[in-house]
C-alpha cells in the first residue's frame, strides 16, 4: 500500500511527458519552462502532509526492496564489492555487493564525471540488475547517497523532482551533469518496460544518448532548471527593512488549520496513514498556556491529551519492549510501520513530559519512562551516543530466508495462551485479562487492508481501545490489579521476544537526533526529577563533545558510527554538520542547563551558536541555510520551510536565540530570531500549520520575557505569559529545591530558569553578563526566588507558596523595577 502511493505521486510518466523523452529530445519544454517556477511555489505555499515528505516512507521502500534485493541475489550469486565497502554506513553498506560501479557523494566521483564527460546518476535504490548494472557502469558515474549522512544533498534534487514531476518520494534517482545540475529525476523505476511505462533501462539508454548526440542543449537545461530552483529559494530581505515579524494572526490561523485537520475520535491530525507530529503538541501546548480556562485552551488542552492517551494505548506503542513507532497505516494507531526512529522517541519524550507537567496523570509520567527505558536500553552507545534507528523487519525465525515487517513485534493467540499460562490473581487469569485489554484474537486482529503483503496474518498487534478503567470494570477489579498484571505479562513476553531474530539497529549515531533526545532526557529529569535521566543527557552531550566536536575550530561533525570492535568510526571522509546538528544540540544544551545548573552547558550553547552563525546565517537574505557555505557541492543552499518529522532548523534556532538573548544579555541575538519571523513572514501568515514549532517559536518571540528600556517602542514584547526565574542561592540546598520543585510542577512553555549562587559560583558567566544578578541575593540566608515579567521583577519570596502563587498568575505583593540600563 505504501509503496503504491508514493510511485502513483511521481508517475514516471510525467517525467517523460514533461522532458519529451517519448520523442527523442531531452530539452526542458516550453510547458515546462512556463511552470516550473509554479510547481516550486506550489510547493512551497502547500502543506504537504507527512506521509508526502516522511523519511520513513522511503525506509518502507527501500526495506521492500531489499527483500527482492536479495532473493535475486541468492539465486544469481554474489558480486564482488564496490567502492561503498569502504563506507561505514549501513544504507551505503548494503549496495557494496550490487554489479553496479556505485561511488558515494564525494569529489573523486565529481573528478570522474568532469575527465570522462559523463552524467551522474544518483539511485536511492537499485535491482540486483547485471543488465541495468552494465548499462550503468557504461554511460553514468553513479553516486549513492545516504539522505541522513547528507540530508542538504537530499534536498536540494528531492525539490527538482517534486518540482518537475508534481510529487516526490523514496527511492529516488537523479539524473545530473557533471558540473551536478539535475536534468531529470524520478522515484520508482522498474527494470524493464511495462505496463506502458519506461524501465530503468530504456531511461538510462535514452538519456545516455541524447548526452552524447544534444549535450549542449542538455547542460542549457541543466542550468535552467538549477536557475530557478535558486531563484525560488531565494528569499528577498535587505538589511533596510528592518524587522517586521507576522502578529497574532498567525498563531490563530495555525490553530483552526490544525483544529480543522483534527480527527476527534481517536486523535491525531489526519486519516491514515496517521503520525505523531510533535511540533504539533509543542504548539497547542505553549497556546494552552497562555488562556488555560477560555473554551480555546482547553480544545487546545483536549487535542494533545486524547491524541498523546490514545498513541500510547495504541498498537504504534511497543507495549513489551518499550518505546514508539514510526507511524500507524491506520487511522487508529493500531498497525506501525514498526520502525522504531531516534527522532520521534526524543520529541515524544518531551511531548508526554509536558503532557505531564499540565495533567499531573501518572499515566504520560509512565509512558515517558517508557520511551526513555527503550533508549537507554536498545539505542545507547556504551560511550553515551543514541543510535538513529531500529528496523521494521526481522526474521520470524532463526534461518528463516526471509525478513517480515513486524515479525519481532506480533503474536499469535495460541503463544499468548501457552506462554502466560495459568498465572492467576485471585479469580482472574493473567492470560484473559491481556487478551481482551490488547484485542488479541484467535485468527490475528489485523485488518487485511493494512497488511498489503500478507506479512501479519493471523498475528496480533497489541492495542487497547479501551483503557485501564474499562479493563478493570470488565474484571471486576482495581486499576492497580490490572496494571501490576499487565506488568507481569510484559516482562514474560519480553523474554519471550528476546528468544526471537532481533531487527537490525542501525547505529549512526547523528549529532541532530542526539541533540533531540538529549532535551529529551533533560526534560524528563527536570519535570520528574530523576537524576539519572540528567545523568544519562550529560553522557550523551560528553559524547558529542568528544566524537562529534572539533575543539580547535569549533565545528561540529554529522555523524559517526559504531565500529564492529564497538569502538566508534568515522565516514571515509568526515562530514560537517549541518545546521539541524548545530541547532538541535544547542537545544539539547539550553534543557540540559537547565535540568543540571551547569553552566558549562550555557556557555557550550552560545560557542556553538556563534558558529552556526558564521557558517549557516544568510547575511543578505536572512534566516539559516540547511548547509555550510564551503561545500562546493551544493550548488544551491536552500532553507528548509517546514516542520515534518523532526523540525526545521530555523523554527528551533528562533527559539534558541531568543533564550540565549536572555541568559547572555546578547540582543544581537534577539535580533536575528526577529529576521527568521520576517523571511518566512509569507509562509507563517499563509500556512501557519506547516510551521507549527516556528509559529510556537513566535509566540514566545511576542511574549518575551526579555526586558527592554522602552516599552512603548518595543513590538510585542508584553511579557505577559512568560516569564524569567532566578533564585539565588545554592543548588544543593534543600530550600533551593524546594523553589525548584515549584518551577518544575509548573507549565511555563519559554520560560528562562537560572540558578544564581553568586560570581565565585557555577553561575559565574551569568553574574559577567548581567551586572543585575548581582543584585539579586538570598534574603536573611535563606534561598530567593525572583519572577521577572513586565519590565520588573519581584519582590525576593522564600516561601514556595509564594513562588507558586506569582507563577499561578497572581501578583505579587508589589514589585520592584527592572535595571534595564543592560538590556535592549
Amino acid at each position: 500500500m505504501i509503496a503504491s502511493r508514493v510511485v502513483q505521486n511521481s508517475a514516471v510518466q510525467n517525467i517523460f511527458r514533461r522532458l519529451s523523452v517519448s520523442s527523442g529530445d531531452l530539452h526542458i519544454s516550453n510547458n515546462f519552462r512556463a511552470n516550473f517556477a509554479k510547481f516550486v511555489d506550489h510547493e512551497r505555499n502547500t502543506a504537504l502532509k507527512p506521509p508526502i515528505r516522511s523519511m520513513s516512507l522511503g525506509r518502507k521502500i527501500e526495506s521492500l526492496l531489499a527483500k527482492k534485493m536479495s532473493s535475486e541475489a541468492s539465486t544469481s550469486g554474489a558480486h564482488k564489492t564496490n567502492r561503498l565497502a569502504l563506507e561505514k554506513s549501513p544504507y551505503l553498506l548494503q549496495h557494496a555487493t550490487n554489479p553496479v560501479d556505485w561511488y558515494p557523494w564525494g569529489q573523486e566521483a565529481f573528478d570522474r564525471a568532469q575527465k570522462e564527460n559523463k552524467c551522474h546518476v544518483m539511485e536511492k535504490e537499485s535491482f540486483e540488475n547485471e543488465e541495468v548494472a552494465k548499462v550503468m557502469n557504461q554511460h553514468f558515474i553513479n553516486i549513492k547517497v545516504d539522505r541522513e549522512e547528507r540530508p542538504d544533498v537530499d534536498k536540494l534534487y528531492m525539490a527538482f523532482v517534486q518540482a518537475s514531476v508534481g510529487g516526490g518520494g523514496w527511492p529516488m534517482s537523479v539524473f545530473l551533469t557533471p558540473t551536478l545540475e539535475p536534468l531529470a529525476g524520478g522515484t520508482y523505476f522498474p527494470p524493464d518496460d511495462r505496463y506502458g511505462r519506461p524501465g530503468f533501462k530504456s531511461v538510462l539508454k535514452s538519456i545516455a544518448e541524447q548526452w552524447r548526440t544534444k549535450q549542449s542543449i542538455i547542460l542549457n537545461s541543466g542550468k535552467h532548471s538549477l536557475e530557478v530552483l535558486r531563484k525560488v529559494s531565494e528569499r528577498e530581505l535587505t538589511s533596510q527593512q528592518g524587522i517586521k515579524a507576522p502578529d497574532e494572526d498567525v498563531w490563530k490561523k495555525c490553530l483552526l488549520q490544525l483544529s480543522h485537520s483534527y480527527e476527534d475520535d481517536f486523535g491525531g491530525f489526519s486519516t491514515q496513514p496517521k503520525f505523531p507530529q510533535p511540533s504539533n503538541f509543542n504548539f497547542l501546548f505553549h497556546m494552552y498556556s497562555r488562556d488555560k480556562n477560555s473554551e480555546q485552551g482547553f480544545r487546545c488542552l483536549q487535542m494533545c491529551l486524547h491524541t498523546l492517551k490514545k498513541m500510547a494505548y495504541g498498537g504504534i506503542h511497543d507495549h513489551v519492549n518499550c518505546g514508539f513507532a514510526r507511524y500507524s497505516v491506520d487511522d487508529r494507531w493500531h498497525v506501525p510501520h514498526f520502525e522504531k526512529m531516534l527522532y520521534d522517541q526524543a520529541q515524544l519524550a518531551v511531548s508526554f513530559a509536558d503532557a505531564y507537567v499540565v495533567s499531573k496523570d501518572e499515566f504520560f509520567a509512565d509512558v515517558l519512562r517508557d520511551i526513555l527505558l527503550y533508549v537507554s536500553r536498545d539505542l545507547s552507545h556504551s560511550l553515551g551516543g543514541f543510535y538513529g534507528a531500529e528496523d521494521a523487519d526481522s526474521y520470524p525465525y532463526e534461518g528463516a530466508p526471509h525478513k517480515q515487517e513486524g515479525a519481532f513485534c506480533v503474536w499469535e493467540y495460541d503463544e499468548i495462551g501457552n506462554f502466560l499460562g495459568e498465572d492467576k490473581t485471585s479469580d482472574i487469569y493473567h492470560r484473559d485479562l491481556f487478551i481482551y485489554h490488547y484485542n488479541v484474537k484467535e485468527n490475528g486482529n489485523v485488518n487485511p487492508a493494512q497488511d498489503p503483503h500478507h506479512e501479519l496474518q493471523k498475528k496480533n498487534v497489541l492495542v487497547c481501545f479501551g483503557s485501564f478503567d474499562n479493563t478493570a470494570k470488565k474484571f471486576a477489579t482495581t486499576v492497580e490489579t490490572v496494571k501490576e498484571i499487565l506488568k507481569k505479562c510484559h516482562e514474560i513476553l519480553y523474554k519471550e521476544r528476546q528468544k526471537r531474530p532481533k531487527p537490525h539497529v542501525d547505529t549512526k549515531i547523528v549529532t541532530s537526533w542526539n541533540g533531540l533526545m538529549i532535551s529529551g532526557f533533560a526534560k524528563a529529569g527536570f519535570v520528574l526529577k530523576n537524576q539519572d535521566y540528567i545523568n544519562r543527557a550529560i553522557l550523551a552531550a560528553n559524547f558529542i563533545r568528544k566524537y562529534l566536536y572539533n575543539e580547535e575550530n569549533k565545528t561540529l561533525l554529522r555523524c559517526c558510527y559504531k565500529g564492529e570492535d564497538g569502538q566508534i568510526v568515522q565516514t571515509s571522509t568526515s562530514i560537517n554538520g549541518f545546521l539541524d546538528d548545530y541547532a538541535f544540540l544547542i537545544r539539547g544544551l539550553l534543557d540540559l542547563y537547565e535540568s543540571s545548573l551547569d553552566v558549562d552547558w550555557l556557555s557550550w550553547a552560545e560557542t556553538l551558536q556563534e558558529q552556526q552563525d558564521r557558517l549557516f546565517w544568510d547575511s543578505k537574505g536572512s534566516g539559516y541555510f540547511t548547509s555550510p557555505k564551503d561545500d562546493t557541492s551544493i550548488l544551491i543552499r536552500g532553507k528548509e520551510d517546514q516542520d515534518g518529522a523532526e523540525p526545521c532548523g530555523n523554527s528551533i534556532s528562533a527559539h534558541n536565540l531568543i533564550r540565549l538573548a536572555v541568559y547572555l544579555d546578547r540582543q544581537d541575538l534577539r535580533g536575528k530570531a526577529g529576521r527568521i519571523f520576517t523571511v518566512f513572514a509569507d509562509r507563517l501568515k499563509s500556512i501557519p500549520v506547516a510551521l507549527p514549532e516556528m509559529t510556537s517559536a513566535l509566540l514566545f518571540y511576542h511574549h518575551s520575557p526579555t526586558q527592554v528600556s522602552d516599552p512603548d517602542k518595543s513590538e510585542g514584547l508584553t511579557g505577559l505569559f512568560l516569564w524569567k526565574v532566578f533564585i539565588a542561592g545554592e543548588a544543593e540546598d534543600n530550600n533551593t529545591q524546594a523553589l525548584l520543585d515549584v518551577v518544575r510542577s509548573r507549565f511555563i512553555p519559554g520560560r528562562i530558569l537560572a540558578v544564581t549562587d553568586g560570581p565565585g559560583g557555577r553561575a559565574g558567566l551569568l553574574y559577567r553578563r548581567h551586572e543585575s544578578f548581582a543584585r539579586l541575593r538570598p534574603v536573611q540566608g535563606k534561598p530567593a526566588a525572583y519572577v521577572c515579567r513586565n519590565f520588573a521583577c519581584s519582590l525576593p519570596v522564600t516561601d514556595p507558596e509564594e513562588l507558586a502563587s506569582s507563577l499561578d498568575g497572581n501578583n505579587p505583593r508589589s514589585e520592584i523595577p527592572h535595571d534595564t540600563s543592560d538590556d535592549e
